[in-house]
């Protein structure tokens, strides 16, 4: 070890047992890794006992670094024996005088505060609702200004959109809803075993998928994949200035922008929920052929008499408020990002969660209000 790394050493001395600090206790040594741990380790095996003596006469160098390590480790309190020279004195003295020997206090409880916090994410939360509100009537009134004049419309914007979200969305959605489809033939072929009823599993696939999981699952994918893009794209023309640029020159954001994504994802969402529903019976049903030995022919051929066709215009007419619901979610939160990264990043988290909890909620909504159609 050479003479200069900070170590202790134990010495007997008339006055009983001393610690003594050899080598430079400053920045420069015990910043790095190795001696740190040796310091520490050395200083574990040295507590701060009152019949312990510590020598700091045979320091080369002590700076505020070492001085506030000692003191700590001397619990912020001054031992009863100690030998150091009055310059080392000086130093542990400053850093003694400006060490909190207390934590701070702790704020009490005041009712006060909570009323004001409520108060406070009740305005965001009415702040929230009222843009989501503008900007739902304003593109009733860019829907109406485009019946009015299709031939001026963002087409190009809609049918870039619809291929962005809609066809690049199709091998990912079609392999999650396999996947699903496969797990819940075989989980439910268990159970249907053991009743002698396998022939039900058409009856019970059809209409979990058909009606609720399958579109409900293609919405919570596209939620996380273009709703987030959405509000990326949108809070990176806010950050960029390119919004301001857009209201400088006089182009509308609810119709350039809002009404091309709602009108691409409103179109694309039934297609990908009926394909993500094909996918999923395609699993079901080569599970159900592999675990219980029911035919693809007999699963086509019994699924519908055991789904109407209700279930199938339900799901579609889900699927369009899903997708609209989607984009206006992406929209919004991509207009109220600020000009700066952590925003965008914030705008994108909220936008995902915000659009799953909208899917599920709808979807429950759905379920309450058509439980007549399609059973």
């Amino acid at each position: 070890m050479p003479d200069h790394a900070p170590r202790i050493v134990r010495t007997d001395t008339p006055q009983g047992v001393s610690a003594q600090l050899h080598g430079r206790w400053g920045a420069a040594e015990l910043g790095t890794r190795g001696q740190w741990e040796a310091v520490s380790e050395q200083l574990r095996a040295s507590p701060a006992a009152p019949g312990l003596g510590w020598d700091l006469t045979q320091l080369q160098w002590l700076d505020h670094v070492g001085a506030q390590l000692v003191w700590n480790h001397w619990q912020r309190a001054w031992p009863a024996q100690l030998a150091c020279t009055d310059g080392q004195r000086d130093m542990l003295e400053r850093v003694a005088q400006f060490t909190t020997s207390t934590a701070p206090a702790r704020e009490p409880w005041r009712l006060a505060e909570q009323v004001d916090h409520l108060g406070v994410l009740v305005l965001h939360g009415l702040s929230h609702a009222r843009h989501m509100l503008e900007m739902v009537g304003q593109l009733v009134l860019d829907i109406a200004r485009l019946l009015r004049a299709p031939s001026r419309g963002p087409w190009r914007d809609v049918s870039g959109h619809l291929y962005r979200m809609g066809a690049t969305a199709l091998p990912i959605t079609a392999l999650v809803g396999f996947l699903i489809g496969v797990v819940l033939a075989y989980l439910m072929s268990l159970q249907l075993r053991q009743f002698g009823a396998e022939s039900f599993i058409v009856n019970i696939l059809g209409i979990s998928l058909i009606r609720e999981l399958g579109p409900m699952l293609a919405a919570i994918l596209v939620a996380g994949r273009s709703g987030s893009a959405i509000t990326a794209q949108i809070g990176v023309m806010r950050v960029t200035e390119e919004l301001d640029a857009m209201r400088v020159m006089g182009i509308p954001h609810g119709f350039r922008l809002v009404m091309p994504r709602t009108l691409a994802l409103a179109i694309a969402m039934p297609l990908i929920s009926v394909w993500t529903t094909l996918a999923a019976l395609a699993g079901g049903m080569l599970a159900a052929d592999l675990a219980m030995d029911i035919s693809p022919a007999y699963f086509v051929q019994a699924l519908p008499a055991a789904v109407k066709v209700g279930n199938l215009g339900l799901a579609m007419a889900k699927s369009v408020v899903f997708g609209a619901g989607i984009a206006l979610v992406g929209c919004h939160w991509g207009l109220r990002v600020k000009p700066n990264t952590q925003s965008l990043g914030e705008g994108t988290t909220a936008s995902v969660v915000t659009s799953i909890t909208m899917v599920i909620i709808v979807d429950a909504l759905f379920a309450i209000a058509f439980k007549n159609i399609g059973i």
